[in-house]
């Protein structure tokens, strides 16, 4: 457990650990979501961002903009343990809460050479596509199809039978 929770770095923190890993010749990407129920999807999601370079920093939707882009009763894990959880995949090397609706500002920030999005986007509808363009940031979709949904996984829960 101290593993996973010594990948996930302050905001703060960000810029200086980009600079580290480029200074040691190593190809950033940058994924991120909300990850409130992890599952199969976002496994096959960090993977692929994975493949896209040397070291993955995971941005993490903070409570609020979970909230905020899910709707009232999300996120159901908090920021920290989904943070946590994510931070105890082996794929990833750092994980990082943001608050934005979205990872402008964890680009400028980070200047990865990779900005990996999930299946669910396409390279026209990628929210930070103009700033990634401006940074000289590669926007790679990676993943599977999107067959899987925390959305519909909740569903799936609460219609079950309980007993």
């Amino acid at each position: 457990m101290r593993l996973a929770r010594g990948k996930i770095v302050e905001r703060k923190d960000l810029s200086r650990i980009g600079d580290e890993l480029r200074a040691s010749s190593k190809k950033i990407v940058l994924a991120n979501g909300c990850f409130d129920i992890l599952h199969v999807g976002h496994i096959r999601y960090l993977a692929g961002a994975k493949a896209e370079g040397d070291a993955l920093v995971v941005g993490v939707n903070g409570d609020a903009s979970v909230c905020g882009l899910k709707g009232p009763g999300r996120p159901i894990l908090d920021e920290r343990a989904r943070a946590l959880l994510v931070a105890a995949l082996r794929a990833v090397d750092y994980v990082v809460i943001f608050d934005e609706p979205n990872v402008e500002k964890l680009l400028v920030e980070l200047r990865p050479e990779v900005h990996a999005k999930g299946t669910d986007y396409t390279a026209e509808t990628v929210p930070e596509r103009a700033v990634a363009d401006g940074l000289g940031i590669r926007v790679a979709i990676v993943g599977d199809s999107k067959d899987h949904s925390t959305r519909e996984l909740l569903q799936t829960v609460r219609k079950a039978p309980h007993g």
